[in-house]
């Protein structure tokens, strides 16, 4: 299996409209897309400093809640501050209570809201939370 199948089955594991591996691929291609793994999820990040943007993150469903995604998180956070990003951004759909307290526990904050950004199976459009966490430099 290739990295990109990979990433496209744990993300549709994820979420309900999951990326393809044609997504994936393309997103691959790209320099300035990083990807951090771990045993249970991954993230991927667009990196051009002096700004990233954690573009997703994915853990498991049968890894949740033990910690994975703080550990993946801290590691993705890391990753930004040494290829020289001072702000990393995010989006994240305000129903998901979850993974906005694991953002605001690594030091994410809210700055803005897109009204009905993410669609949803109920045609209720939900906000997406834009978040940034300034890195201290090394």
């Amino acid at each position: 299996m290739t990295l990109a199948e990979t990433l496209a089955e744990l993300h549709a594991a994820s979420f309900p409209r999951g990326w393809t591996t044609h997504e994936f691929e393309t997103l691959l291609a790209n320099p300035a897309y990083t990807i951090i793994t771990s045993d249970h999820g991954f993230a991927m990040l667009q990196i051009i400093p002096p700004e990233a943007e954690l573009i997703t993150i994915s853990i498991l469903p049968t890894a949740r809640g033990m910690g994975h995604g703080r550990t993946l998180l801290s590691r993705t956070v890391e990753a930004a501050r040494t290829a020289g990003a001072t702000s990393i951004f995010l989006d994240v759909d305000a129903t998901n209570v979850a993974a906005i307290a694991l953002y605001e526990s690594a030091g994410f904050s809210e700055f803005a809201r897109r009204p009905g950004y993410y669609a949803s199976e109920d045609d209720k459009p939900s906000d997406a939370i834009q978040m940034v966490h300034h890195v201290s430099a090394q």
